[in-house]
Formats: C-alpha cells, structure tokens, sequence
C-alpha cells in the first residue's frame, strides 16, 4: 500500500485554494499540483499564456525547490491548454525552462481551465 509520506508547501507559491497539496512525495517520486499563473497573492500573472507561463514556471520552481529538487528532477510533465493556437509559444517558453534528457510530456487542449486561465501545468520529479 502506497502512502503520502511527506506533504510539501511553500510561501513562494500560491497557497492551495481547495483540498489539495502543493506537493507531496510518495514512494521516491515527488507530484506537483496542477499550477496555473497564479502569482502569490492570488491573481492571475496576466492575460497572456507567456505571462502565465513564466509564473506558472516560478510557481514549479519554488515548490521543487521546497522539496529540495529542481527542474532537472523533473521526469513528466502534463500541459493543459485552452487554444491550440498558443502550443508553439508555450513549447518555446518550455524548451527553455528544462533540460536535456528532458521529461516525458503529454500536452491536452481542453475547453476550459479555473480561473479562465489559458494554461495549466502540472508534473513529477525524483524526490531529494
């Protein structure tokens, strides 16, 4: 039987609006929450997805780096998108942030996201 064995929140991040973690680690591997471009006091980072990509990958990095990981831990990451028309900005804005080997990746094009955000990113990693 798996069990969470360690919950993983920081201050740098927006704080959990439902019941759910930031963060937990179970059984080596460390699972982010879905992040939108929340900034820390809540709101939106703007209404572009590359401004909200930018938070969303500030808001990744704190959480990893809570758990004592980085964006090289990273093995799977999950893009949700509302338009099809933003995935080369995006995958541009994502080729930066990680490293090669990179992660595996599934990118989704759903209909709506909260908050009317336009992109919403969640992932896994090693644990430290």
């Amino acid at each position: 039987m798996t069990k969470i064995s360690n919950k993983i929140t920081t201050q740098n991040a927006p704080q959990p609006v439902g019941p759910y973690s930031q963060a937990v680690t179970a059984n080596g591997f460390l699972f982010l929450s879905g992040q939108i471009g929340l900034t820390q006091k809540g709101k939106l980072a703007g209404e572009t997805v590359e401004e909200q990509v930018k938070q969303i990958f500030c808001n990744i990095d704190a959480i990893l780096q809570a758990a004592d990981c980085s964006v090289t831990d990273v093995v799977k990451v999950t893009i949700y998108l509302t338009s099809e028309q933003d995935f080369k900005k995006v995958n541009a804005l994502y080729e930066a942030w990680v490293r090669d080997p990179f992660p595996a990746r599934s990118t989704i094009v759903v209909s709506k996201l909260p908050l009317n955000s336009l992109i919403e990113i969640e992932c896994i990693a090693i644990a430290a």
